[in-house]
């Protein structure tokens, strides 16, 4: 059995993408990351303008996301997170990015799978960590929900 627990919820501002076309594998946008914040139980903090998401969009709107982004802790930690996902684009995600308005969690299938990275002692349990992410699309920015999976 398998628990999910909740680690953060974190907010990544981005950038207009930079719309690279569709080529022989879809549709390719590159969202720029310029800040952001995170907050859980064990850990709080600013997401940096050091990240991206190499967003490609295949056939049936379905979007795969390859994520990069660094946080830095109150405390002054530096995380590593790296994230593949899917996400779907129904009419809720195309109005959202069309309108600047927001959707909510569940409104389409936004799903990540997130690793973490640190050299820092008082969390260095983040490497031992698998992490579920349910995402959202915000005007000019993303929030996710991670859980961390536990043994029941």
């Amino acid at each position: 059995m398998i628990e999910l627990k909740h680690l953060m919820t974190y907010r990544a501002e981005l950038a207009q993408p930079v719309d690279v076309g569709v080529g022989p594998s879809g549709w390719r946008q590159i969202f720029d990351v310029t800040g952001g914040h995170f907050e859980g139980p064990r850990l709080r903090g600013k997401v940096l303008a050091s990240g991206g998401d190499w967003l490609l969009v295949g056939d049936g709107g379905v979007g795969r996301l390859d994520v990069r982004a660094t946080f830095e802790t109150d405390d002054g930690a530096h995380i590593y997170l790296q994230y593949h996902g899917i996400l779907i684009f129904n009419d809720h995600v195309t109005r959202a990015l069309s309108e600047g308005v927001e959707t909510q969690y569940g409104d389409t299938y936004f799903m990540a799978s997130q690793r973490f990275e640190t050299g820092h002692a008082d969390y260095a349990w983040l490497n031992a960590v698998v992490a579920l992410g349910q995402g959202r699309v915000l005007p000019s920015a993303v929030e996710y929900r991670v859980f961390e999976v536990c043994n029941a």
